[in-house]
């Protein structure tokens, strides 16, 4: 079992080992938005070892059983955090739900799948947070079914300011199991990066609009 305080760094090195997060500071990516990246995160290879997803649910579920004991559904974002809201709720014994980006097209054209009702607690789950959009709107859609978002939980965050913001204008908490702070520590602590290294991904956070120009 991880000890919470222990969470951050645990997470952030398994990220760094199966190369679910690459960091590339001399030569940055570039997201879909223009900005240049010195990061890029794809959670979605959690999945494939058995290993690191369970230190994720279990993560995920001491973090609800210790804040969010009321929690009465597990809901996972389509599509990346679904999985892991599965493997949550059978650790919580819970009943799953999840929550699509939009209304199907056809059939009953639900934005929700499973059973959410009105008056119910929810801890949404994430796969990776940056301006928080599609989250919150997950969380809002909880809303607009009658029930109450406790939170939302997701794997990592850029800790982008937008993002940040975002989270406390809409009034829906957020924690992440770990962030972009850890895994610089972690990654500088383990020679995946140099000092040099440390202070260019350090820039891009405090300025990512600013970053590689």
């Amino acid at each position: 079992m991880i000890e919470l305080n222990e969470i951050p760094n645990h997470i952030a090195s398994q990220l760094l080992k199966i190369k679910a997060v690459a960091l590339r500071p001399q030569q940055p990516f570039t997201w879909t938005s223009g900005i240049k990246s010195p990061i890029y995160c794809d959670n979605r290879l959690t999945m494939s070892y058995p290993e690191i997803r369970n230190d994720i649910a279990e993560a995920f579920a001491a973090i609800i059983r210790d804040q969010y004991p009321d929690a009465e559904v597990i809901a996972g974002t389509a599509t990346a955090g679904i999985p892991h809201a599965a493997w949550v709720a059978q650790k919580l014994n819970l009943p799953m739900a999840y929550i699509r980006d939009k209304a199907k097209g056809h059939g009953k054209e639900n934005l929700i799948e499973g059973l959410i009702t009105e008056g119910q607690k929810v801890v949404v789950i994430e796969d990776l947070i940056s301006t928080g959009g599609s989250s919150i709107k997950a969380a809002e859609a909880v809303r607009v079914a009658g029930a109450t978002p406790l939170a939302v939980l997701a794997i990592f965050s850029y800790q982008l300011d937008k993002g940040i913001k975002a989270f406390e204008e809409a009034g829906i908490p957020l924690q992440t199991l770990s962030n972009y702070t850890a895994l610089m520590d972690v990654a500088l602590a383990e020679g995946t990066i140099q000092e040099s290294d440390f202070e260019l991904l350090k820039s891009w956070r405090e300025d990512p609009s600013s970053f590689g120009k």
